[in-house]
């Protein structure tokens, strides 16, 4: 019966995002495990829209494969 009687800490993580909100923080990098998630997500992000663009170069270049002529 944990729920029934659990503390209600609604107010607290209110005036925690509303503080971090008027500091300019953006929503997805208040919250405390945000670097944890959001830096994984940004090196798979760049780094795919990296190896794509080097890709682009190479066919553009008429090579059909990652290295070497073909």
């Amino acid at each position: 019966m944990g729920f029934v009687d659990a503390p209600n800490r609604v107010p607290e993580h209110q005036k925690f995002y509303q503080s971090a909100y008027k500091q300019h923080t953006r929503l997805w990098r208040i919250g405390t495990r945000s670097n944890i998630m959001f830096l994984p997500y940004q090196a798979a992000l760049w780094g795919t829209f990296g190896a794509t663009l080097y890709m682009l170069g190479r066919k553009a270049a008429g090579y059909n494969t990652w290295f070497g002529k073909n």
